[in-house]
């Protein structure tokens, strides 16, 4: 008998959700990074396993938003909350209970929601009594199906909370076909793809002000090369000059790394350009916002 779940993936930011989809599909399709609010809108993958498909949607993290891009990622957690069958909370070892996560524990009490709890970063752990005092709040807090303590960076415990996570499905036709990863167009990952590569190798706030746009994605008919041009978009002049560095050498980094990923996931040699323009303000511009894709 065919079983289904739809689970949403919610938490604070930086807390590993991505990294902890990643882990559960075997596959990256969602970017990482050790920056808050690396994810801005819902990403959907897709595990089909034996006769059980669970399909995931990685969601912003929960905060309190600043821009009008801000506003609209929340939205996209509460509208996830509200559209799944069930939700796997993600939270930190370390941390104590943040008020956005009461926030989100107060939805899921509102509706009922069967939720799945993981402890990230129990690598960073060292004396497990500290895990016991997190695990007892939470288990406060509400009735979660499940506390799994999880470690997406050392990928230990991803196989118990799968096993968890299967525990939600119910009797019901797939959705997707069994080779299903994600509904992401390529050429949304290709843009994000280029994104991760620039939190990693840029300061702190000026990735959160990039935003990427695929202009060409083509490939060759007679060899296996796609022509990826790509156009950065940055808030001011001087993050343009960040971006692109001294001589064009952050910018060659930038591009040189998202090349190699695109070539992992597309199974092809990719010809990469890159270009970088200001548009001033954009994550508080509706227009913008909607031509990036990001509403």
């Amino acid at each position: 008998m065919q079983k289904t779940a739809f689970i949403a993936i919610v938490g604070c930011p930086n807390v590993g959700k991505s990294s902890i989809l990643n882990r559960l599909l075997g596959q990256k399709i969602a970017i990482v990074s050790n920056k808050p609010q690396t994810t801005r809108t819902r990403i959907m993958g897709v595990l089909t396993k034996d006769e059980t498909q669970l399909v995931f949607t990685d969601t912003p993290g929960f905060h309190r938003p600043k821009t009008k891009l801000g506003e609209k990622m929340i939205k996209a957690v509460s509208d996830s909350i509200g559209g799944v069958d069930a939700c796997l909370m993600v939270v930190e070892g370390l941390s104590e209970l943040r008020d956005s996560e009461k926030e989100l524990i107060e939805k899921f009490k509102k509706q009922k929601m069967p939720t799945v709890l993981a402890i990230n970063k129990i690598d960073l752990i060292e004396n497990k009594e500290e895990l016991m005092g997190r695990i007892m709040e939470m288990v406060q807090e509400y009735n979660f199906e499940a506390i799994v303590p999880v470690s997406a960076a050392k990928n230990d415990g991803i196989n118990e909370l799968m096993d968890e996570l299967m525990k939600l499905a119910f009797p019901s036709e797939h959705f997707f076909p069994e080779d299903t990863l994600t509904d992401q167009p390529e050429r949304v990952i290709a843009s994000e793809i280029i994104r991760e590569k620039m939190l990693r190798l840029l300061d702190k706030e000026i990735p959160h002000g990039v935003a990427v746009s695929i202009e060409k994605m083509r490939e060759r008919t007679d060899t296996d090369l796609m022509d990826v041009e790509a156009t950065i978009y940055c808030e001011r002049e001087s993050h343009k000059g960040i971006i692109i560095g001294k001589q064009g050498a952050t910018l060659k980094r930038i591009s040189t790394y998202a090349r190699q990923d695109m070539e992992k996931f597309f199974g092809c040699r990719i010809n990469l350009q890159c270009w970088v323009k200001v548009k001033e303000d954009w994550r508080n511009r509706e227009g913008l916002i909607h031509n990036f894709g990001l509403d």
